[in-house]
């Protein structure tokens, strides 16, 4: 080897490491609103706040949501955090060598209904949810 090519090798060596040093960093933030506002949020059985809520995240996929709120029926579903490109294997790579923060903002927002106050109509469906239990008990017997 020349020394030329040893000094050029020594050279990108060092951009290499230098950029590595300056890397970026990364923030990533859910927020969670809900109409109507102050319930209670609820990210993969772990408590988080009342509506509207941001909260730090680590992890992209999909998480197990619940809100809960006096005089609406509670909501359990799931919700989506998608990558964005920057994120994505072998990009994130190299957008970290990028000396620059990457900001996440995932938005969710969820509407709760409110909740049914008229007690003979849940006798009903209480009593209609109990006959086809029954019945279901009484084939699975025979």
């Amino acid at each position: 080897m020349t020394m030329q090519m040893n000094k050029r090798i020594v050279l990108s060596l060092g951009v290499l490491i230098g950029a590595m040093t300056l890397s970026g960093c990364v923030e990533r933030r859910i927020v969670i609103t809900s109409a109507p506002s102050g319930a209670t949020v609820f990210l993969n059985d772990a408590e988080v706040g009342r509506t509207p809520v941001e909260v730090d995240f680590t992890y992209f996929g999909v998480y197990d949501v619940r809100l809960r709120k006096e005089g609406f029926e509670p909501l359990v579903t799931t919700a989506k955090a998608s990558a964005p490109i920057h994120e994505w294997p072998g990009i994130d790579l190299l957008a970290m060598m990028v000396p620059v923060t990457k900001k996440t903002r995932i938005e969710w927002h969820f509407e709760l209904a409110p909740a049914d106050a008229d007690e003979s109509a849940l006798f009903e469906r209480a009593t209609e949810m109990r006959a086809g239990f029954e019945a279901e008990t009484a084939i699975s017997d025979n």
